[in-house]
């Protein structure tokens, strides 16, 4: 990938500057906070359908339901299968980088053309289930996540190269996120690698009021890049360390001890792990194979998006993004999701200068027609503060701004400060934009973490208990009792004095 970078210096203004007089809008001190997990409720809502489908194969697995390969999926065996996607592990990567060539071996049935892979690739029951789903009922997500890897997997494979890491580590983002840099989960992973906040933090991804740079593809593979060789060097084995991505390296530590084994495949056979990361690794083994034989499983027709490229330039604290695109004639949503961390208007108050992307070949138009323009950000609402010694934190609370600091950088006053009756507050909402959920600037202002108190309910297998005892006794179905307890069997018997998983 080919990234241009121009410069732009942007003469600072001064302070005072001219303010809009119209009011925010009013917000009831005890207004109930609605519960929206994205920034992008579109591009989100496909996120968690197919989470929720993906929850569905899980069941199928742990009900042990036998499955088999559609015939029609495997269409066009006398044609060569080309390496199609950009940036996966290629023959030619083998022949240059140290490191091991994995061979599938045992899926002759599904006639592939490419059977080599740069992390370890197997093809067992598990595995065959989500090659299944995704070439039935998940093949719409599949085609748009292959899609997608167009533009995201040509960089994402040379960065976990130059890491020394396999290419094919690729597939891992795509089971995490399907390439989606607004995807955010209900436990508030975030981005395409689905970063944990505190995880984030750990690989110097930003996370404040102005910036997520979880969202960032770019700083976000380089995070991801550092912790997958991490949990390598811990474990030694790409598949514990594909597992400790999802569940964690202290869950997969304790599972190791527990069994007495390094093996994915027979931790995977206990009850200590979850079935989400039992199916983790199956998972991304399946989008290898399919993704590296996209026409022998039917996908004749992919329309890859174009490779990320940009041009780069930097301005001052408190650049106005709408100014820029209204300067340059581009549409704002190209600037957004070339700079998908940056959650507002204007970029962060709180860095003297920032690295704004913008599309290809504008870099050299922005430095021609604007560097001595004003586009820092002025346009802000106020708020006439009505009663006498308003703290400023009550006004950031009043608002829905978590981070009293913004107020304080805008108003050039210490946090702790006190506004008397009469004071006029900056506000962070441009003076024409409505402060709704629906406001792309402003969504996360009114997201609320979903945290359940969940506790766990459990039965001790007594002498005479049957499974659909149980289930009638509990209210419960017989499905949702294997589902949570993996260990159960169709017809197995009950062992008096196990302990059951009853919700």
């Amino acid at each position: 990938m080919k990234l241009k970078f121009s410069l732009a210096i942007l003469l600072l203004v001064s302070n005072s500057l001219t303010w809009a007089q119209e009011e925010p809008p009013p917000l009831a001190e005890k207004e109930t906070l609605y519960f929206d997990d994205s920034y992008d409720s579109a591009d989100n809502e496909e996120f968690k359908m197919e989470k929720r489908l993906e929850k569905q194969v899980e069941e199928e697995i742990q009900n042990d339901q036998e499955i088999t390969l559609d015939d029609e999926q495997n269409q066009d065996q006398d044609e060569e299968d080309k390496y199609l996607l950009d940036g996966i592990a290629r023959p030619e990567h083998y022949k240059l980088k140290k490191g091991k060539v994995y061979i599938l071996q045992g899926a002759e049935e599904l006639k592939l053309q490419n059977h080599f892979f740069d992390i370890p690739v197997v093809y067992n029951k598990r595995v065959k289930k989500w090659i299944h789903y995704y070439c039935n009922k998940g093949r719409n997500f599949f085609e748009l996540h292959i899609e997608r890897a167009g533009r995201y997997a040509p960089f994402i494979g040379s960065l976990l190269e130059e890491k020394g890491l396999p290419r094919d580590l690729i597939f891992l983002a795509m089971a995490e996120s399907g390439f989606n840099t607004r995807a955010r989960s209900i436990v508030a992973a975030v981005g395409p690698w689905q970063f944990m906040p505190s995880t984030g933090r750990m690989y110097q991804l930003k996370q404040n009021w102005y910036v997520d740079e979880r969202k960032d593809p770019i700083k976000s593979t380089v995070a991801a890049a550092n912790y997958l060789s991490k949990l390598y060097n811990d474990f030694g084995s790409w598949k514990i360390a594909m597992a400790a991505y999802n569940a964690g390296e202290g869950k997969l530590g304790r599972a190791i001890k527990k069994y007495n084994s390094t093996d994915f495949w027979k931790l995977s056979r206990g009850s200590y792990l979850k079935s989400e990361t039992k199916n983790y690794v199956p998972k991304i083994m399946a989008l290898a194979i399919i993704s590296k034989n996209l026409k022998t499983f039917g996908f004749n027709d992919i329309d890859f998006k174009t490779p990320l490229d940009f041009d780069e330039i930097t301005v001052p604290a408190g650049t106005d993004i709408i100014k820029i695109a209204a300067k340059l004639n581009l549409d704002l949503e190209e600037i957004r999701k070339l700079n998908p961390e940056l959650l507002r208007w204007f970029t962060p108050l709180d860095e003297k200068t920032y690295k704004l992307r913008l599309p290809p070949k504008t870099g050299e138009l922005f430095k021609a027609c604007c560097v001595n323009e004003d586009l820092l950000a002025n346009d802000f609402q106020k708020y006439d503060v009505s009663v006498t010694k308003t703290k400023l934190s009550d006004v950031a609370k009043k608002f829905k701004i978590r981070s009293p600091i913004v107020i304080s950088s805008l108003n050039h006053v210490p946090v702790n400060h006190v506004f008397k009756k009469g004071d006029f507050v900056l506000l962070p909402f441009r003076s024409e934009h409505k402060v709704t959920k629906t406001n792309m600037f402003y969504t996360d202002l009114f997201t609320k973490e979903k945290r359940k108190r969940f506790q766990r309910k459990f039965h001790i297998v007594k002498r005479g208990d049957s499974l659909l005892s149980l289930a009638k006794k509990y209210k419960i179905s017989l499905k949702r009792l294997y589902a949570v307890n993996s260990f159960l069997k169709p017809r197995g018997k009950l062992l008096v004095g196990r302990k059951l998983v009853i919700r």
